[in-house]
This record gives structure tokens, C-alpha cells and sequence, in this order.
């Protein structure tokens, strides 16, 4: 019997890293919860069996319930009756088998019902139900957003809603209005204070609020009268029972079609303030989006990795010429670049995600208790590490399984454009990973100063200090290469001394950042499994050194003269207008 997790040891080799003892222990905090709970771990060897058991378990679920659903919820998709969203009818059934199999509440701790797992763990769950179906792991990967309310709430908020997800209640971040969409600071739905009912009162618009029908939301609105910036907006958590919101419609999309985006009209609707007003959009919604991002990451990463199942069996099938098509060089080119893309991949998101858990486990002691100096400034530095690393990890993976699944659609030929072959599923569910939760370019505006401070530069050169495999030394050298044409390309752009020169070729070092820091990381894990990682490799420093030469080249011979070749006529015309 297929299973999603056990097929793939690429995925369990991540639960060996090295960090994982740490993140365990601080997780965990000493092991406090063996003589409460029957399912807490005692040591850290039982908590990495404890989470096997459960990416078993999920492995189960994805492979034979939710991806053979797929394709009736893609058929059906979610419909409205009556101002209420009705799933489609496999939905229910992916949602139910989910919840029986335990799969809710997965970071919260034990005491509110939840499994504590740390976000690496998370994250391969969130892969594995992503690779089943796209668009259902939306529904599901939404419980994180209880991460906030549990961070930023109080105990009483906790008490009452923590359960609530942990039994299988779904979420959804009502954030996107029709007139602000990147620029959140455009947000005008309005909070009123009602004295008499203790309670906030929400009134407005929402729109593109995926699993906008759900149970309980975190909504963005504008308390303070008279504010028109992030600094008037405050959070808000919205019960359903208490109702005052209606769907009023529910977009029809190229992909994820099991995945309900719903516009939302607030009218009255009851609600309660979460943390302190005017923190909505400044600390809460960060917080709330980098985790959302992490979570797109490992939705990429299981569309690629199915989008390289589905393109691998159809060629190791199909006969042209008299062979079979696995044979022809040009389509291996294609499988062996899908397969590295997806193991470097996998390992940048993987690495980010150990670099939150640990900054995570320690901001939740430090409300038990004070952390020592050392213990802050671990913290520091891996705060740092997790804001540096979640842009390249969300925007690398969303491009990455957009490629994927083009070429998984390459592979398949004219069978690819059928709509009875998953490929072309897989294709039209990828297309909105680089859009939502911040589309690639804002990623690279998040990634950028991390860039130009050098931090990424700083992070390079210490990867570059650690052992590798003998037979993985040649790759290092040539890393080291592209490291030194990443410096003077960095050096180039900051030398112009131009604000619009460093935006128009941002991308551009963000991709070569990217290129280069997956490049180290798979290359240190072919070091330490090179029976899983050794080909990737070879494949993916090969790629990045076409890819960084290349950027390296176009940015040497760029000059801010160069702007006018690219700026469209229309340009001085639409700032008229």
C-alpha cells in the first residue's frame, strides 16, 4: 500500500539533522509532560519515534484517502447556498479522515489538546497532504494561524478556541480586501467599539479569504477612526457561531479548486480584540504571514514532488522511436533538474523551518520564565536566521514547483494537455503559489536587505567552512566560485548607488542568493546521505552555476543608463494619470 511518507526517505533524513536535539528539548522543555500525558515522549529518541509514528500516519491518510479524492473535489469544487460555503463532497470525507487520524492542533501544546510538534514536523505533514492534494492542505495547513492567537492572545482566548482547532474546527486569516491587497495598510474594514456588549463590532469587506466559511477567523480590521496607515489597524478573532458574516461569493479559479476563496461581507458581525489595537498589521500579521509563508513552501514542495512522480512513471512507460522516453537526454535533462530542484528545495525549507522552531520554543519559555543571556541570544540569532531564510524558502519553492509542473506537462507530451492525466492538475494548483502569501517579487523585497547587508554573504561564507564528503569537496570548490562572483555582482549593484538600479536587478541576487545557499545545503546533505542526495548534487550545483554565471554576467554589465531600454512609454503616461 502507497504511503507519502515512508515512500520518500528524502523526507525522514531531515528529522536526523543535527539541530533536531535541540529543537526537541526546547520543544518539549525537559521532557515535563511524560507524567501528564501517556503520548509525551521521555526522551528525545522517543519524541523522533513519536513523530514518525505520526507522519506515518499522515503518510496513510494522504496517499489513500485525499489523492484519491483529488480529482472529484477538483471536479466539484466548493459551492455557496444561502450566503454559506459548502464544500465539495470528498472534502468532507479528507476533512473527517483527517481528524480521526489525529492531524489537528499539531503545534499547540497537550494541555489545550494539541500534539506539540515542532514546525519542522508540521511542515512535512503540510508536504505530505500538499503532494495528496494542493488545495485541501490550504483547509488544513490553516490551523497554524492558532499559532498567533495562542502567541498574541490572552488565556482566556486560548482556553476557549486552542480545543476548539485541536478537535478539528477550521480557520482562516481574513486579511485581502477588495481595494488592499499587497498593501495591507489599505485595509478599511471597521472596528467599532460596542461598550455595552463588551465586544467589537466588524463591518466591511473581505476578499480572496481562503476557507473564508470557516469556523473561527483572525480578521484585520481598522479601529482606530481617522487612521489611513498599518498603525490604525488592530486583529481581530471572529467566532461563527456568533454569526454577522455572510459569503457573498466564491471565486472561480484556475487551480486548487477544493481550496473555497470566499469574498465576505462583515455586517455588525461580533468580535474580540486580539492582543493590543493598533499592533494588527506591525507585529501580529508578520508574524501570522511568516508562518503562512513557511506553509506555502511545503505546499511547493509536495507539488513538485508529485509533479517528479507523475513525470518520472510516465516516462519510465512510454515508447517512442522503439525505447522508452526515460532514455532520450533531453527528458532525463529534465527529470534529474525536477528531482534536484526538489531536494535542494526540500532542504532550504526544512532548514528554515528548524531556524523558526528553535527562536519559537524559546520566545514561548521566555513567557514562563527569563531567559538566560545565552539563551537570548540564541534567540537573537536564530530570529535573524528564520526572517533571512523564509522569503528564499517561500519564493525558490513556489517558482521551483511552477517548473516542476511545466515539466512534468514536457515529459507527458500531448498527454499532458489531457485533462484526464493529474499533470495538468498539478500545473494550474502551482500557478498560485508564487502569488499568495506575498508573491515572489515581494519576497524579494522581504530577502533584499539581507542581501545588501551582507547577511546572507556572512551566512555563505560559514557554510562554506564546514567539512564535506570527499567526493563532494569538487562541488565545494566550484560553490566557492560562484560565492566570489555573488560578492562582486553584490559590490556592482551597491557601488551605483542607485535606488532604481537596485530594484530592477534585486531579482536577479535574490535568485543567485537562492541558487547559491541551496547549492551548500544539499551539498552537505549528499555528505552525510550521498545513497539519497549524491546525483541532486551534481545536478543542482551544475544548474546553479548556469544560473548565478548568468546573473553574474547580466549584472556586470549593467548601468543605470541601461533603465530607459526597459521602461515602457506607457511608464510617464501612467504617472500622469
Amino acid at each position: 500500500m502507497a504511503n507519502y511518507y515512508t515512500d520518500h526517505p528524502e523526507i525522514a533524513f531531515h528529522l536526523n539533522h543535527p539541530l533536531m536535539k535541540r529543537i526537541v528539548d526546547l520543544k518539549e522543555r525537559n521532557y515535563e509532560d511524560k507524567d501528564k500525558f501517556d503520548d509525551a515522549p521521555v526522551n528525545y529518541d522517543d519524541a523522533i519515534e513519536n513523530y514518525k509514528r505520526i507522519l506515518d500516519i499522515c503518510g496513510d491518510v494522504a496517499a489513500n484517502i485525499l489523492e484519491p479524492n483529488s480529482e472529484a473535489v477538483d471536479q466539484e469544487g466548493p459551492h455557496l447556498e444561502n450566503g454559506r460555503m459548502i464544500y465539495a463532497s470528498k472534502t468532507f470525507e479528507n476533512i473527517d479522515a483527517t481528524r480521526k487520524a489525529g492531524l489537528h492542533g499539531v503545534s499547540m501544546p497537550r494541555h489545550y489538546g494539541g500534539l506539540n510538534l515542532p514546525n519542522t514536523v508540521f511542515s512535512m505533514l503540510s508536504e505530505l497532504i500538499a503532494a495528496a492534494d494542493a488545495g485541501f492542505q490550504n483547509i488544513w495547513s490553516l490551523q497554524s494561524c492558532i499559532d498567533t492567537l495562542y502567541e498574541f492572545g490572552n488565556e482566556e482566548q486560548r482556553q476557549k478556541f486552542i480545543p476548539r482547532v485541536c478537535a478539528g474546527e477550521s480557520m482562516s486569516m481574513d486579511l485581502t480586501e477588495p481595494d488592499a491587497g499587497s498593501d495591507l495598510q489599505r485595509v478599511m474594514l471597521k472596528a467599532t467599539r460596542d461598550e455595552e456588549n463588551d465586544c467589537w463590532r466588524l463591518n466591511g469587506v473581505k476578499r480572496f479569504i481562503t476557507n473564508g466559511d470557516s469556523d473561527i477567523h483572525l480578521v484585520l480590521a481598522r479601529s482606530e477612526e481617522g487612521t489611513t496607515d498599518g498603525r490604525g489597524l488592530s486583529m481581530f478573532i471572529y467566532d461563527k457561531r456568533d454569526g454577522g458574516v455572510d459569503v457573498r461569493h466564491i471565486e472561480n479559479k484556475l487551480g486548487i479548486h477544493g481550496s473555497p476563496t470566499c469574498e465576505l461581507v462583515y455586517k455588525n458581525a461580533r468580535a474580540e480584540l486580539c492582543g493590543s489595537t493598533r499592533l494588527g498589521l506591525i507585529k501580529y500579521v508578520m508574524a501570522l504571514m511568516n508562518g503562512a509563508r513557511l506553509g506555502i513552501a511545503a505546499q511547493s514542495v509536495g507539488v513538485e514532488q508529485e509533479a517528479y512522480n507523475e513525470a518520472l512513471a510516465y516516462a519510465k512507460e512510454r515508447a517512442q522511436f522503439g525505447k522508452k522516453i526515460i532514455t532520450f537526454p533531453a527528458v532525463y535533462d529534465m527529470l534529474s533538474r525536477m528531482k534536484a530542484k526538489l531536494d535542494a528545495g526540500r532542504s532550504l525549507l526544512y532548514q528554515t523551518a528548524r531556524y523558526v522552531d528553535i527562536y519559537k520554543a524559546l520566545e514561548d519559555i521566555a513567557r514562563d520564565r527569563t531567559l538566560t543571556p545565552e539563551e537570548r541570544q540564541e534567540m537573537k540569532k536564530y530570529t535573524r536566521l528564520a526572517d533571512a531564510f523564509t522569503p528564499l524558502a517561500k519564493g525558490m519553492n513556489s517558482e521551483y514547483a511552477n517548473q516542476s509542473a511545466y515539466d512534468a506537462i514536457s515529459v507527458h507530451g500531448g498527454s499532458g494537455f489531457i485533462m484526464e492525466y493529474k499533470c495538468q492538475r498539478l500545473y494550474r494548483d502551482a500557478r498560485i503559489f508564487s502569488i499568495y502569501e506575498g508573491t515572489t517579487q515581494l519576497q524579494v523585497v522581504a530577502a533584499i536587505r539581507y542581501v545588501t547587508n551582507g547577511t546572507y554573504l556572512s551566512i555563505m561564507q560559514e557554510m562554506l567552512q564546514n567539512e564535506v564528503a570527499d567526493d563532494m569537496k569538487p562541488l565545494k570548490a566550484r560553490v566557492e566560485g560562484l560565492v566570489k562572483l555573488y560578492e562582486q555582482a553584490l559590490a556592482k549593484v551597491k557601488d551605483a548607488n542607485n535606488n532604481d538600479v537596485h530594484d530592477f536587478l534585486a531579482r536577479r541576487l535574490y535568485n543567485m542568493t537562492g541558487d547559491i545557499m541551496m547549492s551548500l545545503l544539499i551539498i552537505d546533505d549528499a555528505s552525510r546521505a550521498p545513497e539519497l542526495f549524491a546525483k541532486s548534487a551534481n545536478v543542482y550545483v551544475r544548474h546553479a552555476e548556469e544560473e548565478v554565471l548568468g546573473h553574474h554576467c547580466y549584472i556586470m554589465h549593467f548601468n543605470a543608463e541601461d533603465l530607459d531600454a526597459f521602461r515602457p512609454d506607457e511608464i510617464a503616461q501612467a504617472v500622469q494619470e
